[in-house]
């Protein structure tokens, strides 16, 4: 049979992995955490029963085995899902040879190599509390492993102390430590899903982002927010069209155009999330690159060097209106200009008619937005299908489409007219939340547009869904089109008390990135700086540092000292020093070498008035010490326990 003792330690040494492993459930593939889930349970199950290992062969070609099956799932045994997926496998295999103590603490090692990889992976607000938790279960664990005699209870409150002791010392790391600039712990996410906008368009094509509800970035304003109709939030610029698809031109280097912006600049913050793509977002126009790792190109994209793994905030200067000095080069007008041939010839037909009636590129392009404007076109999510010419057909069959349809059918007809057009993909709008006093744009706000070149005022932004649905300018998608998003989006969205939950949520989270998750070099040495240290370097953060280390070493030194008379495990002991130690405040203190009667007669002779408050306790701890212990000695000791807690000694105490 296995110790009992034995059976306690293993049983927490199996729920520390089982928190890890489902730390990771909704991550790893369902085979593996199921694996390992089923081989925890059956080790458990192995504790009631005979105890029973396989042979060393079949353990060997299980590992095999594992590692064959999670190099076809990612083609690699690295990276943080292949490796988590591997540890956790190779892990649970462990159970299958744990016989001792060793053999336990590998699995805890395990257990706390799951919790980093899962703190490296995701770090929201919500799993903050299961991190704390799967700590504590870690900590349990080794001091289940390390003092076999401890109680569960004993354990687990010996693990909560413990990291209530160490809570100083991590914050201490956590602020003062020097942290190397750049993503030192950015690992590779293979087979993560792209979000948001691609750098290719197909009309239609923006609308699979209407039903996501999730946030793109969250928008801090230094002064006022802009107008609803203003917030423009520029992402990638199309320029090659093929009749069906606007694509990205990322070959074309033209010289960036001189501007003159005109009004008062807006100051804001963005934390971007993660979206594996290259480009970041800012309000029409951005006056310079907020980052040396990002481009400001000639088409006035942010373009970083890497693409976006991590959220990354970062501070913007933009202009909402300019005016181009220059004129546009042949080559960019030549590109800009480009159709395929053949194809839609119905709108070209139409696009040289009414470039013909318009005086000048202006009026035509109040001609073209005048014609969508009194066509009867509906915007719509789910339009009709259309054809090859899919242009011609918008215009003069289908006539419903999403802002991706207007945006390519407008830039078509400029272009017909030989008027240089491109298509800008973003954002428009955002919801304010006013607990953060921010801007959360969602994927729902996902739009596009067209700019086109006038002589005179340069690249001019026309939105040809402000003419077929005004209302989008003004309002979000949810608030548009609530048909489009799923029930619990709706909900959300239309119980006031849930979305004032929502943004305290969503506030509280912004506030967690952005003061911890974000928490960076430059922020470390800002704080020194309001700490009142002049220009901060990295050795004033060490020095920082290495005097919290020695506050808390001291600290800890004196709490060790205080309770060094009474031994960790003696709950009766602990109980009569904090007895001792009230009798001190109230003017009688025992000598170290007094035992509880004599210490009881030195209070009879010089503090009477405490006899009647503490005579019981002293002979009820003399024997809970020294008889004989009891059936009930547990709950009689708990009870001592008690009663020097409730003891109060403020009355008797000397004037």
């Amino acid at each position: 049979m296995i110790p009992r003792d034995f059976n306690r330690a293993l049983l927490w040494v199996c729920a520390a992995f089982a928190g890890g492993v489902l730390l990771h459930i909704d991550r790893m593939p369902a085979w593996a955490a199921g694996t390992a889930l089923l081989l925890i349970g059956w080790r458990v199950w192995m504790l009631r029963a005979r105890p029973w290992t396989p042979p060393v062969w079949v353990r060997a070609l299980l590992a095999l085995l594992v590692t064959a099956i999670v190099l076809a799932r990612f083609h690699t045994l690295n990276g943080l899902s292949a490796g988590t997926t591997l540890l956790m496998l190779m892990a649970a295999l462990k159970l299958l040879e744990t016989r001792g103590p060793r053999d336990e603490v590998v699995l805890i090692a395990a257990a706390l190599f799951l919790l980093l990889a899962a703190c490296l992976d995701r770090q929201d607000l919500a799993r903050t509390p299961l991190y704390a938790l799967q700590t504590w279960l870690c900590c349990a664990a080794l001091a289940g492993v390390a003092a076999p005699t401890l109680s569960a209870r004993e354990s687990g409150r010996l693990a909560l102390r413990t990291l209530l002791v160490a809570a100083p010392l991590a914050v201490a790391l956590f602020v003062f430590f020097p942290r190397l600039p750049g993503s030192f712990w950015a690992i590779p996410r293979e087979g993560q899903a792209l979000t948001g906008l691609s750098d290719s368009m197909t009309p239609g094509g923006i609308s699979r982002l209407i039903a996501d509800y999730e946030p793109a970035f969250r928008v801090k304003f230094a002064g006022e927010p802009p107008p609803v109709a203003q917030r423009y939030w520029r992402g990638p610029v199309l320029h090659d069209f093929d009749g069906r698809t606007w694509t990205r031109r990322s070959w074309a280097q033209h010289p960036r155009p001189a501007l003159q912006f005109l009004g008062t600049p807006v100051a804001y913050r963005v934390t971007l999330e993660p979206t594996q793509q290259r480009w970041w977002f800012a309000l029409d126009l951005p006056a310079r690159a907020p980052s040396p790792q990002v481009t400001l190109t000639y088409d006035q994209q942010l373009l970083s060097a890497e693409p976006v793994s991590d959220a990354v905030s970062y501070e913007a200067l933009s202009y909402l209106h300019a005016r181009e000095t220059g004129e546009l080069s042949a080559s960019a007008r030549r590109e800009d200009t480009l159709l395929p041939s053949g194809a839609n010839p119905r709108s070209r037909a139409l696009a040289q008619s009414l470039r013909a009636q318009a005086g000048s590129d202006a009026a035509f392009v109040q001609a073209a937005l005048n014609y969508l404007a009194g066509g009867g076109f509906v915007y719509s999510l789910e339009p009709q299908p259309v054809g090859a010419d899919m242009v011609d057909d918008l215009l003069f069959q289908t006539r419903e489409g999403f802002c991706g349809h207007y945006a390519s059918a407008f830039a078509d007809l400029m272009r017909a007219a030989g008027i240089p057009a491109r298509v800008v993909t973003g954002y428009l709008g955002g919801e304010w939340n006013p607990i953060g006093r921010y801007l959360v744009v969602r994927q729902s706000d996902a739009h596009a547009w067209t700019e086109v070149w006038l002589q005179g005022e340069g690249w001019t932004r026309v939105d040809p869904t402000a003419v077929v649905a005004p209302e989008r300018l003004r309002r979000g998608m949810i608030d548009l089109m609530p048909q489009s998003f799923g029930a619990s989006e709706r909900l959300l969205h239309a119980s006031p008390w849930m979305q004032q939950l929502l943004q305290r949520w969503d506030a509280a989270n912004g506030w967690w990135t952005e003061k911890f998750v974000k928490f960076s070099f430059s922020t470390q040495l800002d704080l020194l700086a309001r700490l009142g240290i002049r220009s901060p370097e990295a050795r004033d953060l060490g020095w920082a540092f290495m005097a919290a280390l020695l506050l808390w070493l001291a600290a800890l030194g004196w709490h060790m000292g205080r309770n060094a008379r009474a031994p960790r495990g003696d709950a009766l002991a602990r109980a009569y020093l904090r007895l001792c130690r009230k009798l001190s405040r109230a003017g009688a203190a025992r000598a170290p070498h007094q035992g509880p009667r004599a210490f009881a007669a030195q209070i009879a002779a010089v503090r009477p008035q405490l006899v009647p408050h503490v005579q019981g306790l002293l002979e009820r701890y003399t024997q809970l010490r020294y008889a004989p212990p009891g059936p009930d000695h547990a709950a009689a000791v708990l009870e001592f326990r008690r009663a020097v807690a409730r003891l109060s000694l403020r009355r008797a105490a000397p004037a």
